[in-house]
């Protein structure tokens, strides 16, 4: 299995990076190979909207990163975007690639709306990785809604996978002990009666992000 990571966060050790380096050990000892891409440090150009890629079935910008690594994308046989939740979507960088796969599909306007035709089907897996300072999981939603609607447009054979870290706004909080997490919460006025639950789930949610890797990594032996 080849796997393509997109990591969201301008922070190389944060709650992110933790989250994406569990999925990854997980798929890795299954025989994945694996590898990582930073968004913020990725050159990009920003999409235009000019359209071309309607016509030449390719993006049209060039001096940037991007032929290689649509290649990338293309070849993988699953694509994690692991970010951060920042005003209840994505990190900017992480969307600036998204907004790149536009060059992926033909769009076309019809009287009832737009009409999404992909150049290939795909028949890939999505994972998103989502810690986010909320308690609240809803706020997650614009991003799932949005990788929703672009992983079925790809091709109804695309699946994609979700898990959620709530309440987390420290850089490795993730990991930290009951301990720590008690002194910080405190520290951040939350009910430090909260603090033993949450260690728990942020174990469970590294647990599930390693078997994840597992499961995907399986599941194309």
């Amino acid at each position: 299995m080849n796997i393509l990571a997109f990591n969201g966060s301008p922070r190389r050790s944060g709650n992110t990076a933790l989250l994406l380096q569990e999925f990854l050990k997980g798929a890795r000892e299954y025989g994945a190979q694996c590898e990582v891409v930073i968004a913020h440090e990725t050159n990009l150009n920003y999409c235009r909207g000019c359209l071309r890629c309607n016509v030449l079935k390719r993006c049209s910008l060039k001096g940037d990163d991007w032929p290689g690594l649509s290649k990338k994308i293309l070849g993988a046989d699953t694509i994690v975007f692991a970010s951060p939740v920042y005003f209840h979507h994505l990190s900017a960088p992480l969307k600036k690639v998204l907004d790149r796969f536009r060059s992926f599909i033909n769009v076309q306007i019809t009287p009832q709306g737009l009409k999404h035709t992909p150049w290939v089907r795909w028949d890939k897996q999505f994972v998103l990785l989502l810690p986010l300072g909320s308690s609240d999981a809803a706020d997650t939603q614009p991003i799932i809604d949005l990788f929703t609607f672009i992983t079925t447009i790809l091709g109804p054979e695309n699946t994609l996978h979700t898990l959620i870290g709530k309440r987390l706004a420290v850089v490795n909080q993730v990991c930290m002990t009951y301990e720590r997490l008690r002194t910080l919460y405190e520290t951040l006025q939350l009910p430090v009666e909260l603090a033993k639950d949450d260690y728990h789930a942020n174990q469970a949610l590294l647990e599930k992000c390693c078997e994840l890797g597992h499961q995907l990594a399986q599941s194309t032996i």
